[in-house]
């Protein structure tokens, strides 16, 4: 399969005069008569329901994200302050494990991908020069797919006859989300949600396939493999991930669909249980590094913005993002030591485990080696840069003890997987992308925000991760199982800790979106084609020699065009791409 689709990508990449081919909104095709009359784009709401521009869809994307992320966030809170006292009754039991699954789902599939789509589509054809996606249509199809998702798996709770939330957890273990037994499992609820994930697995896919051919063939002739920009670098192999690994999903989904409403007997026979975990874990692993590289591009795009220099071993980060790419299909089986399976295969698993920390601390090493004796300047972009990094040496150390077999079989299925999951997801991702949201605010919006109050975000959601997160590592140390309503005595100190960080997490994210909204609408015009004074030290890139322009255009119509020229590579011009990692 792999052969097969490196062949496909090398016989697309060689077709004659394809990087000539540019995308007809009228409907035509390669090779046919260009009779398109460009129009005017519609206003207000058609023009949102009808573009294909990227960078319009790249703004739906990312108010979808964010939309998700408070739903799911809000259901964490109410978790959380239910969690404050052993013996509240705020919520039902078997309400709590409805939100227990939904949240996970709501932001692993439907603030995650999306939330990474939205930079990716906004960004990638500026960087790599592309006039839009390689297929602006499927673009558009691949995002107005996810409302549809989001209804289907959020359905439970909406006041629907006989429709239950579903209550498998986000994993969906077998023989639970078959229907069996006695429990309410059965529900059409847990259907409407596989259907759900179904559809943004097919979105996330035909995304991926956009991806890989807009960066393969849709790039500038001023833009080569050498000097590609590193943020590209980690959507192309995301999309790769994403290709290989979601429709492995989208089976496992259709054939669970199936035991529920047909009576086969995929997974609820013999040894249907492992085969769901092998299936759903071999999409599930790769899924955790689908959803961190795109933000370590975006953390290796901002802090030599604010370090002053460029980006420390820039080959040797590429080849780390490849190196992920490939290993991370290699260690589905290490959530699954506790299963009973073969000793000589778990040894295997934990060895692969522990080899791809290697490739994730090479990029810590250069994020740090970056900043070392820069220019640093503590904008709230790299705030959050640098908050991403402290936390992901958290989140990887914690997964480095749970990729060994004895450590694992101690910790599994306790609080310490959760904080060690949630300092990678919210530590490292949440972060990495506020980073993202503030760098390109200027970007998307001509407008500033509010420094302090962006300052304010930033503290409040570091304190707010650690102080939640480290608390669940410690409750996982003294043996508190996860996905429990309640929990004994001794565990009530540390619990009301982690809720305090939530509730300090929301408070944070109250203030982000109050400033977001606020600038977008009020906030003071940016006058300036480089708001962050990139040109001083040299660090200049694409992206803003676009805007530049855009503002030119709108200031003095028919202008002439500078000759400057921006770098594409992160911050190293295209001469100099061999010696880019002597930085």
């Amino acid at each position: 399969m792999g052969i097969l689709l490196v062949a496909v990508a090398a016989w697309i990449a060689r077709v004659e005069n394809w990087r000539s081919y540019s995308p007809i909104a009228g409907g035509g095709g390669y090779g046919q008569q260009d009779s398109y009359v460009s129009e005017e784009k519609p206003s207000g709401i058609i023009r949102w329901l009808t573009t294909v521009d990227h960078k319009d869809i790249g703004i739906l994307y990312g108010a979808y994200g964010l939309t998700a992320f408070a739903v799911g966030g809000l259901m964490v809170v109410l978790m959380r302050v239910e969690l404050f006292d052993p013996g509240m009754s705020l919520i039902s039991n078997t309400f709590y494990n409805s939100l227990l699954t939904s949240h996970g789902i709501t932001m692993l599939f439907l603030f995650g991908t999306p939330i990474l789509a939205a930079f990716s589509n906004y960004l990638v054809p500026l960087l790599i020069g592309a006039d839009d996606m390689a297929f602006p249509r499927i673009n558009a199809i691949a995002f107005w797919l996810l409302p549809p998702a989001a209804l289907l798996i959020w359905a439970g709770f909406f006041p629907l006859p006989d429709v239950l939330p579903a209550q498998t957890a986000w994993t969906m273990y077998t023989p639970l989300s078959a229907g069996v037994g006695a429990g309410n499992q059965a529900n059409a609820g847990v259907d409407l949600m596989l259907l759900g994930l179904h559809l943004s697995g097919v979105s996330a896919t035909m995304g991926a396939i956009n991806f890989i051919a807009t960066i393969f063939t849709e790039r500038g002739d001023e833009v080569s493999w050498a000097n590609l920009d590193i943020f590209s670098w980690t959507i192309l192999t995301q999309s790769g991930l994403i290709l290989f690994a979601f429709p492995l999903l989208g089976s496992a989904l259709v054939m669970l669909l199936f035991d529920r409403n047909f009576g086969t007997t995929f997974f609820s026979g013999e040894g249907g249980a492992i085969l769901w975990q092998h299936l759903f874990w071999f999409f599930g692993h790769p899924e955790v590094y689908i959803l961190v590289l795109p933000p370590m591009g975006i953390v290796s795009y901002v802090i030599p913005r604010f370090s002053g220099r460029r980006l420390f071993g820039f080959k040797f980060v590429v080849y780390s993002t490849l190196a992920i790419g490939v290993l991370s299909f290699g260690v589905w089986a290490h959530h699954m030591f506790a299963t009973g399976i073969d000793p000589r295969l778990r040894a295997s698993f934990m060895a692969v485990s522990l080899a791809i920390a290697i490739p994730s601390a090479v990029k810590t090493f250069n994020w740090i080696t970056t900043m070392w004796n820069g220019r640093i300047r503590l904008t709230t972009p790299m705030l959050f840069s640098v908050g991403f990094v402290a936390n992901f040496i958290i989140g990887g150390v914690t997964g480095v003890f749970l990729a060994s077999i004895p450590v694992d079989l101690v910790l599994h299925d306790t609080y310490y997987v959760v904080g060690h999951f949630h300092y990678v997801i919210m530590g490292a991702i949440g972060f990495a992308v506020f980073s993202g949201l503030y760098y390109w605010f200027p970007l998307y919006t001509d407008r500033m925000y509010q420094k302090t109050l962006a300052k304010a975000h930033f503290w409040l959601t570091m304190v707010g991760t650690n102080l939640t997160f480290f608390a669940m590592i410690l409750l996982g140390y003294g043996g508190m199982p996860r996905r429990y309503a309640t929990y004994l005595p001794q565990f009530a100190t540390m619990h009301q800790l982690a809720t305090v960080g939530a509730l300090l997490l929301l408070a944070g994210q109250v203030i982000f979106v109050w400033n977001f909204v606020q600038s977008w609408l009020e906030g003071p015009k940016v006058e300036d084609g480089d708001p962050w004074n990139l040109r001083e030290s040299g660090l200049y890139t694409a992206e803003w020699d676009w805007y530049d322009k855009k503002q030119q255009t709108a200031i003095a119509d028919g202008g002439e065009e500078s000759d400057e020229t921006a770098l594409t590579d992160g911050g190293q011009p295209e001469g100099d791409a061999d010696d880019r990692d002597d930085a």
